[in-house]
């Protein structure tokens, strides 16, 4: 650290030390080991309030005079990952990126909050297969093995609130993760039972399975980008609208899954009249349009339908544009249309057309990858290995996604990849838009030039 940055980080970190909790400003730094980006950025929602670029040794600070209380998040490319900031907050952070979340940790006047966050989710990433295990049982079971994990997070913030002068919404926000987590759980609770006991019908649940729903505020504006209420409410809407199919339509289980248009035009509806919270709304409506798009795969004419549907209903949403774009993506890429116009760069810094690529093969796959996901990385290109050995006919095309060019290449290099097959984009939004890419273990096959499936999978469609 050059000395004027070291000394001013010091005198922040001492004056933050001597800040008052009324004091309406917020110090965030800290240290980011085998950093994956040059900035650290924080956010307020989804729109950035600060950044700061890292050091020579890999340190960040950011000052901010005044904060508006509440949940942030920063994002160190392409990891993200929550922060509760109050004001006269003093907080550090270190942690290496190979382990993003289980290396964080927090330090100084915010600390616990921000550890207890952190720590609970961590707890909560093996816990879906713990609590699917259960979800066989009655739904009077389910509910007591459940209310046991639920209590056992609930003592241990309450522990931490008779350790620690916790600000009520700081303690607020906490015991919001516990509840909601837990609600996401009675919510799936009927469809992991069905699939559980292989029966073609749900389950019958008692009158108070659900009581919690009396609780549910849908227009909470302070957790409208809170991971756990955020996750709720999805998975809520997707109860709802299959519950309200299957409860009107005759064989209905197999209707629903069937006629996608309808089940996701219900829960547009049902977002529609209960929603009105702009954030939660736009973001909801937003899911529900690129699940549809993305996933389903459905008819030119139903996703007109669709798409006047979902603009008709969600009016002014600031992710119109994004959804639009998808739409127009999802038409690009039916069978027999040439590959929209995308140029990425080859090895030699030179830029080139998908198309013009899926000319010079007869069988072409399009494959991506990011250099910053080492398990996905690694995945691919045993799976692409594997894939060209086995169908031959085939010539396997790399993508890169959100690598810079001399790590790109040395990726390359390091694992002996042909440089004639491998090419990256330096503007993935435009690339996962225009190719509708909804994860990277999309594949799009080609012949001839055209389109012969733009929404294969690399590990079922082969």
């Amino acid at each position: 650290m050059n000395k004027p940055l070291l000394y001013s980080f010091l005198i922040a970190l001492v004056g933050c030390s001597t800040i008052e909790k009324k004091s309406p400003g917020a110090f965030f730094a800290g240290e980011i080991v085998n950093p994956t980006s040059e900035y650290v950025v924080l956010f307020k929602d989804d729109i950035v309030v600060d950044s700061a670029k890292l050091n020579d040794e890999n340190r960040f600070v950011i000052q901010l005079d005044t904060v508006v209380e509440g949940l942030y998040h920063f994002d160190h490319s392409p990891e993200l990952q929550y922060v509760y900031l109050e004001r006269g907050d003093s907080l550090m952070i270190r942690l290496n990126t190979e382990d993003f979340d289980e290396s964080l940790i927090f330090s100084g006047r915010g600390e616990e909050i921000n550890n207890f966050l952190v720590e609970f989710f961590l707890s909560t990433e093996s816990e879906p297969a713990i609590v699917y295990s259960f979800s066989q049982l009655d739904p009077v079971d389910f509910s007591r093995k459940l209310d046991s994990i639920k209590t056992i997070k609930l003592n241990t913030l309450n522990e931490l609130v008779t350790e620690v002068n916790l600000s009520t919404k700081a303690e607020d926000m906490a015991k919001a993760s516990i509840d909601y987590n837990y609600y996401i759980y009675k919510e799936k609770y009927p469809f992991w039972n069905m699939r559980r006991t292989r029966k073609n019908t749900l389950p019958d649940l008692p009158d108070n399975f659900y009581d919690y729903r009396n609780k549910i505020d849908y227009n909470n504006e302070n957790l409208s980008y809170h991971r756990y209420y955020y996750n709720y409410m999805k998975t809520h809407f997707n109860n709802l609208s299959y519950m309200g199919c299957y409860t009107k339509c005759e064989d209905a289980h197999y209707n629903i899954i069937k006629n996608k248009l309808h089940f996701n035009q219900h829960k547009l509806k049902l977002i529609d009249s209960l929603v009105t919270e702009k954030d939660l709304r736009d973001n909801l409506f937003r899911n529900v349009a690129i699940d549809y798009l993305i996933n389903v795969h459905d008819t030119d004419e139903n996703n007109r339908i669709f798409i006047s549907d979902f603009h008709r209903r969600s009016g002014n949403n600031r992710h119109s544009a994004e959804i639009e774009a998808i739409y127009q993506g999802v038409n690009n890429l039916q069978p027999s249309n040439k590959l929209p116009n995308i140029s990425v760069f080859n090895t030699d810094g030179t830029l080139v057309t998908l198309q013009e690529i899926a000319e010079k093969e007869k069988n072409t796959v399009f494959y991506f990858w990011s250099g910053t996901q080492r398990s996905n990385f690694e995945n691919v290109l045993r799976r692409v290995a594997q894939l060209s050995k086995n169908r031959p006919e085939f010539t396997f095309i790399g993508i890169n996604c959100n690598t810079d060019a001399l790590r790109w290449q040395s990726l390359l290099s390091t694992n002996q990849l042909d440089t004639e097959k491998q090419f990256r984009t330096d503007d993935f939004e435009n690339l996962k838009n225009a190719l509708v890419i909804g994860g990277l273990n999309k594949g799009i096959i080609t012949k001839n030039g055209l389109i012969v499936d733009g929404f294969a999978d690399l590990y079922s469609s082969f």
